[in-house]
């Protein structure tokens, strides 16, 4: 089981912190979530910054809101990232769910799954250093791996679920190991429908915050204030994990579901959760 750390968003700076201490611990994978109307680092940006930092770790966005972009940049954008870090780069891509992050791009919310898939197709065919169209050429750079850097989804609904047959390389579940199971095992069935080679990657995504009174109790306000628009924030805030012992008891959960990697969210800004969570695998 590859076990990652979703970062922090209060404090962009001491993000250089937490991926230095991540990269020389047992970790996979830094993660970095995407709003656009929120005070949240860009996360391609903010990624590139600490890959540079670090020399191992992956690097992930969790999810980027894909439709919110203009996808020939988009696709340069990943390509140039992928390439520069020596194919270090998953892009986690998602369709949102906030009116406002929207409404400032310009985008219509009730066809963003739509537009989803259209990106899809214009960024794989600028992956695969095709013309762009009969009227503009290939757009480059070549992204370190043919076709592009690995491709995963988030989302719930079935139609984001079979995205991931169609067009990704595996899935992001922000979802308990108590209901994670039957995602899991439709992502797998489109998967065979598909008739897609191997099998899908499934990637878990956990809320943690681990340290004394202080560092839960900044991760749980942190947390809140940023789930505040689903209407579920003090639903959600109750199932952030806090011991070593819950920590453990997931990975097993998740390991016997099938997943191959967890992503443990840090909502609290103190950098010594890194620690911290090394210790409690």
């Amino acid at each position: 089981m590859n076990i990652g750390i979703g970062l922090p968003i209060g404090d962009p700076p001491v993000l250089l912190d937490w991926a230095q201490r991540a990269d020389a611990g047992p970790f996979s994978t830094l993660g970095l979530l995407d709003r656009l109307v929120y005070h949240n680092p860009e996360p391609l940006v903010a990624l590139a910054v600490l890959a540079g930092a670090t020399s191992r770790i992956r690097v992930q966005t969790e999810v980027l809101l894909a439709p919110l972009r203009e996808p020939a940049l988009l696709a340069k954008q990943a390509a140039t990232l992928d390439q520069m870090t020596g194919g270090r780069l998953t892009l986690g891509l998602g369709i949102g769910g906030r009116h406002d992050d929207h409404l400032v791009a310009g985008v219509d919310m009730h066809t963003r799954g739509r537009r989803l898939d259209e990106q899809m197709a214009v960024m794989r065919r600028i992956w695969s250093g095709k013309p762009f169209s009969q009227d503009a050429g290939p757009i480059g750079p070549a992204p370190a791996h043919p076709g592009g850097p690995a491709i995963l989804f988030g989302g719930f609904h079935p139609t984001a679920l079979e995205r991931v047959a169609r067009w990704g390389d595996g899935f992001l579940a922000a979802a308990p190991p108590t209901w994670a199971g039957d995602l899991f095992d439709t992502v797998r069935t489109f998967w065979k429908q598909y008739d897609r080679r191997g099998h899908p990657r499934i990637v878990a995504q956990v809320n943690l915050a681990l340290g004394p009174q202080p560092v839960i109790d900044d991760a749980r306000a942190n947390m809140h204030a940023y789930y505040a628009f689903t209407g579920m924030a003090d639903q959600m805030v109750t199932t952030m994990l806090t011991t070593p012992a819950q920590v453990r008891e997931t990975i097993t959960a998740f390991t016997d579901l099938g997943a191959d990697e967890v992503m443990f969210y840090c909502y609290g800004l103190d950098p010594s959760q890194v620690d911290r969570l090394s210790e409690a695998l």
